[in-house]
């Protein structure tokens, strides 16, 4: 058998896009023949499918899986470039895959996970005709208590939620409760738990700029500081959970929610940590001019 040589893969990539280990796959079943290793790539779909990684997958979805007693669960984000492939069967069983090797294998960081994961997404690639990519994963343990996962608009926003019980709880009960608290984080937004998990930096650049707004408006300096006091209060209960008004019933905040409930059941029950997540936040989408595009094709520009 030829002995595939590091240039040999290199020289394969250069030509065909494909990844390095496909190359040296593709090398190796075909005896080194440069030719028929191109071909094998071609047939495999690999060379078609690296060729389409660099564009932009904003579409997609979030998925959740919870299991073993809703003690374990994960939510990831899994993209590709259209509604049509998302809403799709197989979209779909691939962020299942992905969900349960994320609960399964426990993976570090998302290379990690790409390990674990082997030539699934190229292969996904090659086949549905679309750029695939796993952006982000989380995974959630608990010994006792809940993780609880709720998934919004098809995939759209995702919530996976993780509360400790101090002793047993009735699990209808904190399942309840786990669906209440996700499906205010998916309608509010909020991104950290209580106040102590707000970087004093960012409480301070919004003082600032509530006193400077007041000073503005003609408020006088030391008025400003006080008003300026009043807005950091409902900055809080804008961006932190515990703080936040119960959307069902704004008498009461999340705290007071959590702590009935527990009273409830005889039990201390806390939100540990949480994600919220909404489907290609953060991805430049690409914005097609048509009528530029025309007008481009016309030979008009």
């Amino acid at each position: 058998m030829a002995e595939i040589t590091a240039k040999m893969v290199a020289d394969l990539r250069a030509k065909t896009g494909a990844g390095m280990m496909d190359c040296k796959k593709a090398l190796t079943e075909n005896q080194g023949d440069f030719e028929k290793a191109t071909d094998w790539l071609r047939e495999k779909g690999l060379a078609a499918a690296a060729k389409k990684a660099g564009r932009i997958a904003a579409e997609g979805r979030i998925h959740g899986v919870v299991r073993e007693g809703s003690k374990l669960g994960a939510l990831v984000e899994v993209n590709c470039e259209t509604d049509f492939v998302a809403k799709g069967d197989d979209f779909k069983s691939i962020c299942e895959t992905v969900a349960n090797t994320v609960i399964d294998k426990s993976p570090a960081d998302m290379e990690a996970l790409k390990a674990e994961l082997g030539n699934m997404i190229t292969e996904a690639v090659a086949r549905i005709g679309e750029n695939i990519q796993v952006r982000r994963f989380a995974r959630y343990e608990v010994a006792q208590g809940r993780v609880h996962n709720y998934i919004h608009g098809d995939g759209r926003v995702g919530v996976l939620i993780e509360m400790t019980a101090a002793g047993s709880v009735d699990a209808e009960a904190l399942k309840n409760l786990g669906q209440e608290l996700a499906l205010q984080l998916a309608s509010m937004k909020a991104r950290f738990i209580d106040r102590t998990q707000v970087p004093a930096a960012e409480i301070e650049h919004e003082r600032e700029i509530y006193r400077a707004q007041l000073i503005n408006e003609g408020k006088k300096p030391e008025i400003a500081e006080k008003a300026a006091n009043g807005r950091v209060e409902k900055f809080y209960k804008e961006i932190c959970l515990l703080d936040q008004e119960w959307v069902k019933d704004s008498s009461k905040n999340i705290a007071a929610l959590i702590k009935e409930t527990g009273k409830e059941l005889g039990t201390e029950i806390t939100v540990t940590q949480f994600v919220r997540w909404e489907k290609g936040e953060g991805i430049e989408k690409k914005s097609d001019d048509f009528a530029a595009e025309v007008a481009k094709a016309a030979g008009l520009q």
